[in-house]
């Protein structure tokens, strides 16, 4: 079983937030593959279900984006879930242009907190990455500021196709080598 966790925070005012890519992400996948995400269970929102032959645990954590890994930690454990091989997590990237894409295999949490506390629960920082890009914080902004805000007028449109595409490199990431996802999605979209 794979467990595809998208990240955000839970409560209405955070809706539509660049900080909540990672859910509007995830329930994309849920609807491009008929999977409920109506369970509660290990402080988050999630749904089973297949993706392309695979059985898949889908996650939004309500733990609030800084404490994202105490439910990841949960499910892993329950489901006997192997992080380094059966982890996917989609989230937002200030340092990628809006719509933009970057698939990853491993690496440092880059100033996210929500990874940063996924690496710390879990003890690694191998797991797959599909990293939305919501673009760089204005000079001047404060950064909790500018990833709680909502998107522009503009950016709205780019987004929803790249919450289309962040759930379709998602899903590609169960059935193929990761080199080859990242070949497929880590080009830059220009802005429209």
């Amino acid at each position: 079983m794979y467990l595809i966790a998208g990240l955000g925070n839970p409560g209405r005012e955070y809706e539509n937030t660049r900080h909540n890519a990672g859910f509007a992400s995830i329930d994309r996948l849920a609807e491009k593959n008929h999977i409920s995400i109506d369970m509660k269970k290990f402080q988050a929102l999630c749904g089973t279900g297949y993706i392309g032959g695979q059985k898949v645990l889908l996650l939004k954590p309500q733990t609030y984006m800084n404490l994202s890994g105490e439910s990841l930690r949960a499910a892993c454990d329950f489901f006997k879930i192997d992080p380094e091989q059966e982890l996917i997590v989609i989230y937002d990237d200030i340092s990628l242009a809006p719509g933009q894409l970057r698939i990853r295999a491993k690496g440092s949490a880059g100033g996210h907190n929500g990874i940063k506390s996924i690496i710390s629960h879990l003890g690694t920082q191998v797991f797959l990455r599909v990293k939305v890009g919501v673009g760089e914080k204005p000079q001047g902004w404060d950064l909790a500021d500018y990833v709680l805000g909502h998107f522009s007028k503009e950016e709205q449109q780019v987004m929803q196709e790249s919450f289309d595409r962040a759930a379709d490199a998602a899903a590609a990431l169960l059935s193929e080598e990761v080199q080859q996802v990242m070949n497929e999605y880590n080009t830059h979209k220009a802005k429209a």
